[in-house]
């Protein structure tokens, strides 16, 4: 799903859904079209943009998500 925010939010649109998270697909269409929870869709944010913005510190964010769900699937 692409949205037009129209010309007067053409600036804030790039705040909104910036580069790193745009490709072929953008992650936020990938995340509602497999109906991923909070936790797994922030895993597929910050493993998808880690090397366009915060590296390592975006890996130990996706991590962090990773191991929450593991750890309530194990209980």
């Amino acid at each position: 799903m692409n949205i037009n925010y129209g010309k007067a939010a053409g600036k804030m649109k790039d705040k909104i859904n910036p580069n790193y998270y745009r490709g072929s697909i953008e992650v936020a269409d990938f995340i509602r079209e497999y109906k991923l929870d909070y936790f797994e869709g922030n895993v597929v944010k910050y493993v998808t943009r880690w090397k366009r913005k915060n590296g390592i510190e975006d890996l130990k964010k996706a991590q962090w998500y990773l191991n929450y769900l593991i750890k309530t699937q194990e209980n």
